[in-house]
């Protein structure tokens, strides 16, 4: 006797179909399950065998042989055991259904319970692509699920629920489909909150208007790390598709909550100096996402730069380049995306005070010069935004003016996302950041007068070639944010303005 069964595996964020072919035939009593599978899918034989036993089922005393094909691909984890299950069950004429167009996707305990597992939506939305109609997740993961268009989803608590599906004495009913509520796209903390800062504030809007890089410099107390958690807020909302692909990764790293299951709120990640290389960019035996693969069209806040690895900080330059990152294993090799924007705090100098008007700094120069020295130059070239973060002042601080709130910045800033996405049309381009080095002249015109302003200033400073790139990108922001076509004189001076203090405290 024979059965076919549908499943879905998954290497990184990417799903393939997996099916549980199974026989039953006379011979010694045995169950075996073959097909590439790593100690988890092996060890769903005893799984199965309780589950059986829970349900009140007579677990075939003849030789079952499972094979999860395709036979060549490596299956991890512990997602196909309902599709075993299933199988099972079918041979033993519990379903007599047709099954062709069904998934099965998760883990099934000793006790029969069906447990919820990672990376339910990449598996769903690739089921979807391939044609299926309907798919049986854990309860707990049907909210998840629920997400993906054209797919009737099914929630199963215990394996006792198929069998009451299939034989029609308790019919599970589908999952209502999710749909976002337009207050939960945004946090309750509000640009409004922050006093005075109104240059860090600028640069914050242009950085949030273009996707770009922000460093920010300045003693302790001065509210960088209240700025950093504020940007998000002024971001744009998500589309739908970027909302998909952050929690696909999400998804798989088993972060994605039973109640809002699709992220809609642009992430915002804040790993400690202490993380390792694998922790920021990923890895492990089973390559999983890292923190910036986490902050994939959101934030990823560096808070204390100097005091990162200096390994953990080289390995985000090309990943800040390519937008995404791949992780190669013995096992395979699996690429994430990771386009966030990069936005860092730091102090001058260890005690955090040089420079500072009022208070004196304990390390001395050349203290200050070796710790400021621990980001490279590369690394600082690709913050397109450089911006120091002053003491707040007494008169700020008691000051009862009403401060802008995030959601009137946030107007402005999705006015000139919008004559982004206009101009970049078509491309793979969404921002201004994004510009690349075959367009930026055909997208970039500068006026004869701001070209002039560029020149003087690249004889003056010697910047680098990536430098000019990215003073043109900014200068194309603060364009668009004055509803400009063309990139003048004025412009071009507050691109330069934040690109000063490389000039300040690593060249002076």
């Amino acid at each position: 006797m024979f059965a076919k069964i549908n499943s879905m595996g998954l290497l990184g964020l990417n799903a393939f179909q997996v099916q549980a072919e199974t026989e039953i035939s006379k011979g010694t009593p045995c169950f075996d399950i073959v097909g590439l599978g790593d100690t988890a899918v092996k060890e769903s034989r005893e799984r199965i065998r309780a589950a059986f036993r829970s349900a009140g089922l007579t677990f075939p005393l003849a030789r079952v042989i499972v094979n999860l094909a395709p036979a060549d691909t490596r299956k991890t984890g512990s997602v196909h055991d309902l599709a075993i299950f299933a199988a099972l069950l079918k041979i033993m004429g519990h379903i007599e259904d047709n099954l062709d167009k069904t998934v099965f996707i998760g883990e099934v305990s000793l006790n029969g319970d069906v447990r919820r597992v990672n990376g339910v939506l990449p598996m769903v939305i690739k089921a979807q692509e391939y044609g299926f109609e309907e798919v049986f997740v854990p309860a707990e993961n049907s909210f998840e699920a629920s997400v993906v268009d054209g797919i009737t989803v099914y929630g199963v608590e215990n394996v006792r629920d198929v069998l009451g599906h299939f034989s029609r004495e308790s019919v599970i009913m589908p999952v209502k489909k999710y749909e976002v509520l337009p207050e939960e796209r945004f946090d309750t903390v509000d640009f409004a909150d922050v006093k005075g800062q109104q240059t860090v504030k600028k640069a914050m809007e242009y950085a949030a208007a273009g996707g770009h890089n922000l460093l920010m410099i300045g003693p302790p107390g001065s509210g960088k790390s209240m700025l950093a958690k504020r940007l998000p807020t002024i971001l744009p909302a998500m589309t739908f598709r970027e909302s998909l692909e952050i929690t696909n990764v999400c998804s798989v790293c088993g972060e994605v909550s039973k109640d809002s299951p699709l992220v809609v709120k642009r992430p915002f990640r804040t790993p400690h100096h202490t993380i390792s290389t694998s922790g920021l960019a990923g890895g492990g035996s089973i390559p999983r996402p890292g923190e910036i693969s986490m902050a994939h069209n959101g934030v990823l806040f560096l808070d204390e730069l100097p005091e990162f690895s200096r390994q953990a900080l080289e390995i985000l330059r090309q990943p800040l380049e390519e937008k995404q990152v791949t992780i190669s294993r013995a096992s395979g090799s699996v690429t994430y995306p990771c386009s966030f924007m990069l936005v860092a705090a730091m102090n001058p100098c260890p005690c955090g005070y040089f420079g500072h008007p009022t208070r004196e700094c304990i390390c001395g120069q050349k203290k200050a010069k070796a710790y400021i020295n621990r980001i490279s130059g590369p690394l600082l070239d690709r913050f397109d935004i450089q911006v120091e973060v002053a003491p707040v002042e007494f008169e700020h601080l008691s000051s009862n003016t009403k401060e802008e709130s995030s959601a009137a910045v946030r107007e402005r800033v999705q006015r000139a996302r919008e004559i982004q996405l206009e101009r970049f049309k078509g491309t793979d381009i969404t921002c201004n950041a994004g510009i690349t080095s075959a367009v930026i002249r055909e997208v970039c015109p500068v006026t004869d007068s701001g070209r002039e302003l560029l020149k003087g200033v690249f004889e003056r400073m010697g910047h680098s070639a990536r430098a000019y790139d990215r003073i043109i990108k900014v200068s194309r922001t603060a364009a668009d944010m004055d509803g400009s076509e063309m990139i003048d004189r004025q412009h071009i001076a507050k691109a330069v303005q934040f690109r000063s203090l490389d000039r300040k405290y690593w060249n002076g």
